[in-house]
């Protein structure tokens, strides 16, 4: 990957970082709420857990773009963590944070362990 690429990751990542903020948003939305009106406690409730998903989901994007960040720094970046192969330049394009390329991403999203054996099975089919 060229250095002008990987600049150009950097920066789409910096921006994702600093659009995911740290972490601290709708956390006033965590703050419970008493009512003496049972259906205000409900939705309370439910804003709430809305507000925690929420959290936690950037949360999770923040660490990856954090962690993906750390990989340019260290050389490793587009290189898919499972089989070690070039990540296609489409998937970083779409999801600058990507460790894994398409096969193991489908693998680890399956409950996979052995991700290079799908690679191994689909190099068989292909011959």
């Amino acid at each position: 990957m060229t250095k002008t690429e990987l600049n150009t990751f950097r920066r789409a990542l910096e921006s994702r970082q600093a659009e995911l903020g740290n972490g601290n948003r709708n956390r006033e939305a965590l703050a419970i709420e008493t009512s003496p009106d049972e259906l205000d406690r409900i939705q309370h409730a439910s804003d709430r857990e809305w507000a925690m998903s929420s959290l936690e989901r950037n949360s999770n994007w923040l660490r990856e773009v954090r962690t993906a960040l750390r990989r340019i720094d260290a050389g490793t970046f587009g290189i898919c963590i499972g089989c070690d192969e070039n990540i296609d330049p489409k998937r970083l394009a779409a999801v600058p944070w990507a460790s894994a390329c398409i096969v193991c991403q489908q693998a680890a999203d399956r409950g996979q362990n052995t991700p290079q054996s799908a690679i191994d099975t689909a190099l068989v089919m292909a011959a």
